[in-house]
């Protein structure tokens, strides 16, 4: 039986599609706007469990590339896992993001065709002002920064929708994004780009 877990924290997420990525509202069944998609997503836990292992204050990334609609599947992922993560702590990560631990995160065993593997590596999530700053060493160097809307101090924010990772996501853009492993070699800078607030649970 599959161990209880729950995260709650910030995603961010950066692609090549123009802003902004047409998956959000139509759920994966509109294609991305260059006809595939190229990304990377970063995750902050802030407070996280997965059976008696705490996975709170770790980060985490994702290498996404997807040959067309994301509901059609056959994707390509591989795992970032922080370094000041534990063995058990890895373990319950793998689990979570490659949808074997089910729930929130349980469409990954569906949609995931190809997964490229698990690597540990030092990963800093950080906020200057509203620019978050995610970088993987030696992998990933992004920032990204929410699209300012028209009431003056107010982001662009897509409200009620039923987008899987969450409900409100904020409208952003890359400032930089350039990423290199597994023999993609990505600048996505100056592409769309979201940020939501997670709060995932399973099994």
């Amino acid at each position: 039986m599959s161990s209880d877990w729950n995260l709650q924290g910030e995603l961010i997420l950066n692609c090549n599609c123009d802003v902004f990525c047409p998956c959000v509202v139509s759920l994966g069944r509109h294609a991305p706007t260059q006809g595939y998609c190229h990304g990377w997503a970063g995750v902050e836990i802030r407070a996280g469990r997965h059976g008696a292992t705490d996975l709170s204050g770790l980060n985490v990334g994702l290498l996404l590339d997807i040959p067309g609609k994301m509901a059609n599947g056959n994707w390509t992922t591989a795992l970032y896992v922080d370094e000041r993560a534990s063995p058990a702590a890895t373990e319950a990560l793998t689990s979570i993001f490659s949808g074997a631990a089910g729930g929130t995160t349980g469409l990954f065993k569906l949609l995931v065709s190809t997964f490229l593997g698990v690597k540990r590596a030092p990963i800093r999530f950080e906020r200057d002002g509203k620019v978050r700053r995610f970088t993987i060493d030696k992998v990933l160097n992004g920032a990204i920064e929410p699209i300012a809307g028209q009431r003056a101090g107010e982001d662009v924010v897509i409200t009620n929708t039923e987008y899987w990772m969450g409900p409100d996501v904020t409208v952003s853009r890359s400032l930089k994004s350039k990423l290199r492993d597994f023999g993609r070699v990505w600048d996505l800078s100056g592409r769309s780009a979201e940020i939501v607030a997670i709060d995932w649970r399973g099994p």
